[in-house]
């Protein structure tokens, strides 16, 4: 048995993956599509190059708004389902099928915490991405309502709220692993921070704590979108040194002649009266 028999990965798992587009399908599903699809559209708009790929489906079009002649959309073989179209299928984000230093632009939607190896992913994505290159990521927080009730249904039921058998990755443990690598975390936000309800009506009810979260506790919404660039620290090369020629001394007999001046006389001259 190999080490994909014995841990399998849950994102690639069938009924993992109908679970989840359920839940997206839900009223909480549709509130956090609505909210990361229109961060993407903000967040990517104005970032220029030529390559940019999206990983994992996750319900939204990243890349939609940006203007990069080459955007390619990749998901794994069991994320396929109706209406789903990806331009690349990958089996794993940990291996990516890229060459190195061929990407502008990268955005990982909720890839990171259902990964079996985040580490690795983000490696992947360093090696693939070229100098000054931009990483997305969005993701469920752990320190918000939803990551509390998830965390609390996991612990006393087996159906969790986000049917997804992941793990959260706090924000700042994500931009510990941005330092490891050669990513500068540029910016982030919060959202969604209305309570983990599963009903329509109560999400309506509680809009309210959408100004309220954003300004009191703004560090306690249950997505957040994230953005960091590749930094590659080398020598800079300012061109050649040239030294400028030295100029030739003339010789002293010379100099002395020129100007009209008898040197031995006057050494004589010097020479006397030491010894007056």
């Amino acid at each position: 048995m190999n080490d994909e028999e014995m841990h399998p990965d849950p994102v690639a798992t069938s009924a993992g993956v109908s679970a989840w587009r359920n839940w997206l399908a839900s009223p909480p599903g549709r509130y956090v599509l609505a909210w990361q699809q229109a961060h993407f559209d903000a967040a990517v708009s104005d970032l220029f190059g030529f390559h940019a790929l999206q990983l994992g489906e996750a319900g939204v079009d990243a890349l939609r708004d940006n203007r990069m002649p080459h955007r390619v959309r990749a998901c794994r073989p069991a994320d396929l389902a109706e209406g789903v179209t990806p331009d690349l299928l990958i089996e794993h984000f940990e291996e990516l099928p890229i060459a190195t230093e061929s990407l502008d632009l990268v955005v990982l939607t909720h890839v990171l915490e259902f990964a079996a190896d985040p580490h690795q992913v983000l490696r992947e994505v360093d090696r693939v991405l070229r100098p000054e290159g931009r990483v997305i990521v969005s993701g469920f927080n752990p320190v918000s309502l939803w990551g509390m009730r998830q965390w609390w249904t996991r612990a006393i039921a087996a159906d969790a709220f986000v049917p997804r058998d992941g793990q959260f990755i706090a924000l700042p443990r994500l931009r510990d692993w941005f330092k490891l690598l050669s990513f500068e975390f540029d910016r982030g936000r919060y959202g969604c921070y209305r309570p983990p309800c599963r009903t329509q009506k109560w999400l309506d009810r509680t809009r309210f704590m959408e100004d309220a979260g954003d300004r009191w506790w703004p560090i306690c919404g249950a997505l957040y979108c994230v953005s960091a660039i590749k930094r590659v620290r080398a020598m800079r090369l300012v061109g050649p040194v040239r030294r400028a020629p030295l100029a030739k001394r003339a010789a002293p007999v010379a100099i002395a002649a020129s100007r009209g001046v008898a040197r031995l006389p006057a050494r004589r001259e010097t020479t006397d009266q030491r010894y007056m």
